[in-house]
């Protein structure tokens, strides 16, 4: 993975991640030099999702009250279906996103997150893949879906499920690497 040394990145979660979609990245970024934020809704802990039950706990270092997309290179998305589906419905989670889309800056959205990209209004126009169940609202909302490992378009990085980690976490680095990325109309 790209050295992002002195690159900032915040990974916006609540409740119900998917534990391996927020831990992995979150050390791979630190390993590649990166500093990674845990954002919440509130200060304190969050609880992920692993396999058929809860999973461990994950201190938030920031809520999301206390920070700006202008402090960050970019922004992670875990999945899961609980942690994406109690975002979608929080308008300052959503400006937070939306925040870092007209930024030109990197967005990651892994599984189920792209539920979120589709609630900013960013997805339509635009190539991404997603977990298979919500294919459908992603191509009702104009994505352009793909049955892919990761989709890249414009700095808008996407995965499919937790198998894809590893390629998941290099081409964010690769993204962050290349800087902000102009904005094509869809």
């Amino acid at each position: 993975m790209q050295d992002i040394s002195g690159k900032r990145v915040a990974i916006l979660a609540t409740n119900g991640f998917e534990q391996s979609e927020l831990e992995v990245p979150r050390d791979k970024l630190r390993a590649a030099g990166a500093e990674v934020h845990v954002i919440s809704l509130k200060p304190g802990e969050i609880t992920g999702w692993d396999g058929s039950d809860w999973g461990r706990a994950v201190p938030v270092d920031r809520a999301l009250s206390d920070v700006s997309a202008r402090d960050y290179d970019a922004l992670v998305l875990p999945g899961g279906q609980i942690n994406p589906d109690l975002l979608r419905v929080e308008p300052v989670a959503l400006e937070f996103i939306r925040a870092f889309w007209t930024g030109k800056k990197v967005i990651a959205a892994i599984c189920h997150a792209p539920w979120l990209l589709i609630e900013a209004g960013i997805i339509s126009g635009r190539k991404v893949t997603s977990y298979a169940s919500i294919k459908t609202d992603v191509l009702n909302a104009g994505g352009l879906w793909q049955d892919a490992e990761v989709v890249t378009d414009q700095g808008l990085v996407t995965s499919r499920k937790p198998g894809d980690l590893d390629a998941f976490c290099a081409k964010i680095a690769e993204e962050i690497t290349e800087g902000r990325h102009e904005r094509r109309a869809a």
